[in-house]
């Protein structure tokens, strides 16, 4: 599907089996390319065809990169036809697991606000923004939805602002305030033959428009390339002209960060890592018609796999394990980088 193609003239189901059958081709990106799938059979109407995909990937053998993200969207999907008893016990699973992606959270608890369940929704936003925003440090992009949604459902509540309310009508860059936008008193303007009234409206509604665009079209991040030690070793061993570029795998390690960071420092956002693989990178390599022995393949791979959607977000949520998968919390691995940055060299 073109990304230009209106919504209106999307076959959804059709689009649905393309993804399925390039899933097949790319395993790789199965997880990926099938949630997209799902998405397009719920378009669809297709709930149950739907739920079928969301279990083919928790019921796989492969390890899934989002498992609570599948099971947040499988709990949302199943609510919208009247499985309500079994999305609520994956939404309280979810709950109790407290996932570090925000992705998650956001989904779930739109999914109890979708159904007036306006409270839970509340402590479920409270509970994501707790868990995620902790160290007083600017908020990630991926948890300014959490913010948001939390200032939503508090203002139906009529609850008063607090610091995290304060904070999202601070991220907030639209012209129109987030208290305007989240007036419950909204849908009384819509039936009005106030023509005042009704141009507020509108430009609240083009202020909305305006935000959802910025975030659908936000760029892939910023990418940079990340070999496992396994992956590194037989890459170098099967093309040792790449060994100028990567000396060792702990220097390789401490130059992501620092790249990271140098980035991060000159204004640069949407930063991610994405994790090559040697069959993935020959693959790339073939298709583009050059050797994989070419140093200027290695940014493009980058920017390819970041394109595919294989990119993690960096810096890692608070308490989240670090990106190179040694197992430790970043906190307490590549996040101490700027601290003791002779000892991560």
């Amino acid at each position: 599907m073109r990304p230009d193609t209106p919504a209106e003239n999307v076959d959804h189901p059709a689009e649905a089996a393309r993804l399925e059958r390039t899933a097949g081709l790319y395993p790789e990106d199965a997880e990926t390319l099938l949630l997209r799938a799902a998405a397009h059979l719920e378009l669809a109407g297709d709930r149950a065809a739907a739920t079928t995909l969301y279990d083919r990937l928790l019921s796989s053998s492969d390890e899934l990169e989002n498992p609570h993200l599948i099971r947040a969207l499988k709990a949302s999907n199943l609510w919208e036809y009247d499985h309500e008893a079994e999305a609520r016990a994956i939404i309280d699973g979810i709950r109790t697991s407290a996932p570090r992606d925000p992705a998650p959270w956001v989904i779930v608890a739109e999914s109890l606000e979708s159904h007036d369940e306006l409270e839970a929704a509340e402590q479920t936003f409270t509970e994501a923004t707790r868990l995620l925003l902790t160290d007083g440090s600017e908020p990630p992009y991926s948890t300014h939805p959490l913010l948001y949604g939390r200032h939503r459902v508090r203002r139906m509540l009529g609850l008063p602002h607090d610091d995290w309310d304060t904070l999202a009508d601070t991220l907030h860059a639209s012209p129109v305030p987030l208290d305007e936008l989240h007036d419950p008193k909204r849908v009384w303007s819509l039936g009005s033959d106030n023509p005042v009234e009704l141009e507020a409206e509108i430009s609240r509604l083009r202020a909305e428009l305006g935000a959802y665009r910025e975030a659908l079209s936000r760029p892939f991040p910023v990418a940079v390339l990340h070999w496992p030690a396994g992956e590194l070793a037989e890459l170098l061993s099967a093309y040792p002209i790449l060994s100028s570029e990567y000396p060792s795998h702990d220097s390789h390690l401490a130059t992501i960060e620092a790249s990271l960071r140098e980035l991060a420092s000159s204004g640069t956002p949407n930063l991610g890592i994405v994790t090559g693989t040697v069959p993935s990178y020959e693959a790339f390599a073939a298709s583009e018609g050059s050797s994989p022995g070419d140093l200027t393949l290695l940014p493009q791979y980058a920017t390819t796999l970041a394109a595919r959607g294989r990119a993690v977000a960096w810096p890692p949520q608070r308490g989240a394990e670090c990106w190179c998968g040694a197992g430790r919390i970043y906190e307490a691995c590549h996040g101490t980088y700027g601290a003791s940055e002779s000892q991560a060299r």
